[in-house]
């Protein structure tokens, strides 16, 4: 019974791309920096596979092995972006050649505006760059008096709105963001339209668990698809059902946090199925990249690697863990966006080589096309598959 596992880390890249400059992301290199600022971070059951063994300058750092228990590489994004959409697309097998627009300069235009606000039949707050938590800062009381949405963006191709749950509930807010969805498209057609509640009072306004987000589908066929139409198991856990526009999937599961996150996976990992298991941890990202907290992002990453033991013990003897990541967000910067970097790669199953160096991707669609090889799925991305190079005999 064949399982491929991928498990997604958000935002953990480990270096920068070589047009990182283009994005204004010199220097960026997520895993490294926070081990740069927080010595005492110990990623011990990652490094046994083979973390601090991929290329690259300072990667040792990590923590070097002699013999790593299982395959390891970076990849590279071959997309034109550094966002949720692009990434999970292109690990799936779908390269996203023309960038999605973004409105960091000037916010959305007019027409859009208007649009919008005829569509749900009030004005909005906002309409501007922001980092979340910021924007409900400076918005939120007067979000409070007017009932107004907070719209705002950010360097990625996303439209947020924000409202305190207790003047728009969560389930309209949905509604809201639905009908902001079915505007988005064309030249205005932004990866993701995002619902962000909040609760609290003026001075201590705290997001909820409540996030959704609306994305565009996949413009190609994904792993997921194939899979699906080969009768095969896709259960996809966390925020993959909203990355893939809830496409090729079978059985879903939204969690509220990286131990949920977690702990779900290692349920299904016991269940008894043949296909695909998609996990996204978004801590990473959301809670920690964004706002620049090193401490909460090492934290995390250590959570997770004190949990990989038992991870492994629930797999059985055909499945192949992947363990990567969509981007960087490297809480060290100044900035609080998103960041243009190789993303790690580390292979294990009790049918995998070992201590096998899979190089330097040249796009995160390597990893589909791998999949696709591994479960029969017959895709044919603009990839290279590394399946042959790890798989023992």
């Amino acid at each position: 019974m064949k399982r491929a596992i991928i498990i997604v880390l958000d935002s953990v890249g480990i270096g920068e791309l070589p047009d990182a400059a283009d994005y204004g992301d010199e220097g960026s290199n997520t895993l490294v920096n926070i081990k740069k600022a927080k010595p005492d971070m110990n990623l011990k059951n990652m490094c046994d596979l083979g973390l601090g063994n991929i290329d690259g300058e300072e990667i040792a750092l990590l923590g070097k092995v002699d013999t790593a228990k299982g395959c390891f590489a970076k990849m590279a994004e071959r997309s034109i972006g550094k966002d949720t959409t692009t990434g999970h697309w292109e690990m799936a097998g779908v390269i996203t050649e023309k960038p999605f627009p973004t409105f960091t300069k000037n916010g959305f235009p007019k027409e859009l505006m208007d649009k919008f606000e005829k569509a749900i039949s009030t004005k909005t707050l906002g309409n501007y760059a922001a980092s979340g938590t910021e924007i409900i800062k400076v918005l939120g009381a007067e979000h409070m008096k007017t009932g107004y949405p907070i719209v705002y963006t950010s360097a990625d191709s996303v439209f947020q709105i924000a409202a305190h749950e207790e003047v728009i509930s969560v389930a309209k807010l949905y509604e809201i963001c639905q009908k902001a969805r079915e505007i988005l498209t064309g030249e205005w057609g932004v990866a993701r339209v995002i619902a962000r509640p909040f609760v609290g009072t003026e001075g201590n306004f705290t997001r909820t668990k409540n996030r959704k987000d609306f994305s565009l589908p996949p413009t190609g066929t994904t792993i997921l698809d194939l899979a699906k139409q080969k009768g095969q198991t896709v259960v996809a856990i966390g925020k993959i059902e909203d990355i893939f526009e809830h496409r090729g999937m079978t059985i879903t599961d939204h969690t509220t946090n990286n131990v949920d996150g977690i702990e779900k996976t290692i349920q299904y990992l016991k269940k008894d199925f043949e296909g695909i298991l998609f996990t996204n941890l978004v801590d990473y990202d959301m809670i920690y990249g964004h706002r620049n907290d090193v401490e909460g992002y090492k934290n995390a990453l250590v959570y997770f690697d004190q949990k990989l033991p038992e991870i492994l013990q629930a797999l059985k003897e055909d499945d192949i863990l992947f363990i990567t990541a969509d981007h960087g967000c490297d809480p060290t910067t100044a900035s609080t966006d998103h960041s243009r970097e190789y993303v790690p790669l580390l292979v294990y199953g009790k049918n995998i080589k070992q201590n096998v160096n899979l190089g330097i991707r040249n796009t995160f669609a390597d990893l589909g096309q791998t999949v696709s090889d591994y479960l029969g799925l017959n895709a044919n991305f603009a990839a290279t598959s590394f399946y042959h190079d790890m798989k023992k005999g």
